[in-house]
C-alpha cells in the first residue's frame, strides 16, 4: 500500500496545488529565460522563477510529509531560507560583472574612438564634450 493512501483529502489538495503551481512557476521563469533578449532581461525571469517555484515545491514537501508522520516536518524551512538568501546575491553578482564588463567594453571603445576622432553613440549625450582640435 502507498503512503498517498492514508494521507486525508486536505494535505492532499493543498501539496498537489503547491507542488504544480511551483512547477508552473519555474517553467514560467524558464521560458523567459528562453524568451528574453539581452542578458539582463533574461537573468530575472529565472532567478524570480526558481526562487518563487523552490519555496512552493518545498511548502508542497512540508505538507505532505507532516501530514504523514506524527510531526511537522521543518527541514525545508532551511532550504527556503536558503534559496531565498542566496538566488538574490546571484544575481547581484552576475548584474554587477556584466555592468563592469560592459562599462570596460564601451570604455576601450571610447577610447580607441577618440584615438581615431570618431564620435560615436558611444558617448553618453549629456556629458560635457571637449571641442576637438583640428
Amino acid at each position: 500500500m502507498s503512503a498517498a493512501g492514508e494521507l486525508s483529502a486536505l494535505p492532499a489538495v493543498l501539496t498537489s496545488v503547491f507542488l504544480v503551481s511551483g512547477a508552473a512557476v519555474t517553467l514560467v521563469g524558464s521560458l523567459g529565460l528562453l524568451r528574453l533578449r539581452t542578458f539582463y532581461e533574461r537573468v530575472h525571469a529565472p532567478t524570480l522563477g526558481t526562487t518563487l517555484g523552490t519555496a512552493f515545491i518545498a511548502i508542497a514537501s512540508m505538507i505532505y510529509f507532516s501530514a504523514l508522520g506524527t510531526r511537522p516536518v521543518l527541514h525545508e524551512l532551511l532550504i527556503i531560507v536558503l534559496i531565498l538568501t542566496t538566488t538574490p546575491i546571484g544575481l547581484m553578482i552576475l548584474v554587477n560583472a556584466a555592468l563592469f564588463r560592459d562599462k570596460s567594453e564601451n570604455d576601450g571603445a571610447l577610447q580607441r574612438n577618440a584615438k581615431d576622432g570618431i564620435a560615436g553613440p558611444l558617448l553618453d549625450k549629456g556629458a560635457p564634450q571637449e571641442p576637438r582640435a583640428e
